[in-house]
């Protein structure tokens, strides 16, 4: 079983826009070098992948939190995280703010919302995860947009 073809795949994305890349990847080590843990950015960016419907960015944030030995019920159980009870309190509000993000279609940011998030995160800390839902959306557009194909190892 197949899906639908590539329209153009992630090196030549890579290749072709050279500097879009680059400023995409300048956004995700700030994050990184933020002091953010990377498995709870590696949650966040595979859960707003599975809402985009992005197959590539999904399989890779996938393969990053396997390797970085995020828990297999999490990866698991991130598509319905409100009801698995496994997620620490910031996964959750970093989930949480995730998704409302990611769902930003027509809508305010509820103050209530921000500061649900701000009682598990520092303002630095919601900022850098602001930056991350922010970048994983761009790439989760372009990726549906131009058909990446998921890739088991990168």
């Amino acid at each position: 079983m197949s899906g639908p073809q590539a329209r153009v795949d992630f090196d030549q994305f890579r290749e072709t826009a050279p500097a879009a890349y680059a400023a995409l990847a300048a956004l995700s080590k700030a994050v990184d070098e933020s002091g953010l843990d990377k498995a709870l950015t590696e949650l966040i960016k595979l859960r707003a992948s599975q809402i985009n419907g992005c197959a590539f960015c999904a399989q890779f944030h996938l393969n990053l939190a396997r390797k970085l030995g995020v828990a297999a019920e999490k990866l698991d159980l991130v598509a319905v995280w409100k009801e698995a009870g496994v997620f620490s309190d910031r996964e959750l509000a970093a989930l949480a703010w995730t998704e409302l993000l990611t769902r930003l279609e027509r809508q305010d940011v509820p103050d209530a919302d921000y500061a649900a998030v701000l009682a598990q995160f520092s303002e630095t800390e919601v900022l850098f995860l602001t930056i991350a839902i922010g970048t994983i959306n761009s790439w989760n557009r372009i990726g549906v947009a131009l058909r990446f194909s998921p890739q088991t190892t990168r």
